[in-house]
Order: C-alpha cells, then structure tokens, then sequence
C-alpha cells in the first residue's frame, strides 16, 4: 500500500512513480514521466515536469508555493524530445525558482546534485550542472549549459552566460555579470565579473588547513597579477606551489576553460586581502 499524501486538488501523472513519505500539497500539476524521491515535499501550486520531459527526483528535497520544476528548455530548437531533468537530495526550491528540461544538443540531461539551496525567482537553464552544496540567492539566473561546482556561492541579481563555469568553492557577488569562468576558490564580483581575492573565509569554513589556504592564495595570486601568459602562469605555479591535489585541479580547471578566465590585471582588479 502507497505510504505518501496526495492532495485531491493535485494533478499527477500516472507516470511518474512516487516515493514513500512524499507530500505533495494543493492544485501541484505533475507531469510526465519519473520519479520523486522518499521523504520529499511538495508545496501547493507547484509544477513538476513537463508533458515529454522526464525528471528523477531523489530524496528528501521542498519545492515551495510557486516553483515551476522540470519545464522545458527555453531553447527554439526544442521540438519536445524527451530529454530530462535530475536533482539529488536534500534541495531546496524557494518560491517561483525554475529549472529547465535539457535540450537535446548535449548529453539530454540537466543535472542537480545534493544539499542546494535555490532562492525566490532563481533560474537554471537547460542542459546545467550544477554540484553539491550549491546556494544560488534570489533573482540570480543561468543561462543555459553552465556548470557550477561544489560548493559554489552565488549572490543576488546575478547573471550567467551561456557555457559559463564557476569552479569549486568559489563565491560570486551580488549584480554581477558572469560571462568568463570563474577560477576555484575565488571570490568575483562586477560587471563584467572579475577575480578578486582568494575565498579565504569560504576556505576555512569548509576545514581548509592554514598552509593549504596560503597555498591555494599563491597560485590564484601567480594567475591573476603580473604580464605573463596564462600558460606562464601554470609554469610558475608547477615550480612555486607546493602539489596538492586542490593546485592540481585548479591548473586543471585553467587548461580546460573554453570561454577563458575572468581575469583583471590591472591594479583595481585584485583586492589583497594578506
């Protein structure tokens, strides 16, 4: 026998499996195909999925009053392909947020990973990835096929170009404009978004030892002052950083950026926060 709360006034797809111990409130529309995770609550007026699309809801997440999950792409090559939408456990979906279906020009998935916090009126556009522990402040939107590490915090007012990448534990300031990559670890702000200190604070909240935390502030240091090339940075880096496996992926993250890294060398752009 089903163990989950279903208003009468909601609509679900026979489709979609539904978990034990999920509530689902009043005049919620559940379309599609899928399933919603163990423990999950839904609030009243909520819409999840779409008529062709497919979502995989793990466990324990809360869409609240108004948030329109699973919709599709808004991408005018989008002909209804059923292409889908998958979200971890443990997120949170404030008031109004919106997640899109992927489309089918990448891997057909939009991906959500655990323990996010998405604020009133925030927006992942289709074909996203976005990591663990990811908390997205109101009003702030990707643009579609961006990527945001674990870890990543994100203020208010905040827009993303498309293809954009926020590396882990970075924080990104309120009314900015991101439309380069954001480096691993730092924190950006502006308009255009540019590197501008280390996450020193955001490092030690998340147990970074105090040399790694020096460490790290060397090398985003190395990348972001001076006339070098980017590729004379790395070189500087691999003889000047002690290795660790968080410098090894920071020059990963460097080598694989498409659209470049949201440098500013002159004197206004960095703020050292020594």
């Amino acid at each position: 026998m089903a163990n989950y709360k279903i208003h009468p006034s909601s609509v679900i797809s026979p489709d979609v499996h539904i978990a034990d111990d999920v509530e689902i409130g009043p005049y919620c529309l559940i379309q599609g195909k899928g399933f919603i995770g163990k423990g999950t609550f839904v609030e009243g007026h909520v819409t999840l999925g779409s008529r062709h699309g497919i979502i995989e809801i793990g466990e324990n997440n809360h869409f609240c009053p108004g948030a329109v999950i699973g919709g599709a792409p808004q991408d005018l090559s989008y002909k209804g392909e059923p292409t889908k939408l998958i979200i971890g456990n443990n997120n949170t979906f404030r008031e109004f947020s919106t997640a899109n279906l992927a489309t089918s020009k990448g891997d057909g998935k939009t991906e959500i990973g655990n323990n996010g916090y998405f604020m009133a009126y925030t927006h992942i556009g289709h074909d996203c990835k976005v990591g663990n522990n990811v908390t997205i402040a109101n009003n702030s939107h990707l643009g579609g096929h961006c990527e945001i590490e674990d870890g990543v915090t994100i203020g208010g007012v905040c827009a993303f170009n498309q293809f954009t990448k926020v590396g882990r534990g970075a924080f990104v300031a309120g009314s900015s404009i991101v439309n380069k990559d954001i480096l691993p670890f730092c924190r950006a702000q502006g308009t255009y978004a540019t590197i501008r200190a280390t996450n020193k604070i955001g490092l030690a909240r998340k147990g970074f030892p105090r040399e790694e935390i020096a460490n790290v502030h060397k090398a985003i240091r190395i990348i972001i002052m001076g006339s070098h090339t980017v590729e004379e940075g790395i070189e500087r880096i691999l003889n000047e950083c002690t290795m660790s496996p968080n410098i090894e992926y920071f020059v990963n993250f460097i080598r694989s950026s498409k659209r470049g890294i949201a440098v500013d060398r002159s004197p206004k752009g960095w703020q050292d926060d020594e």
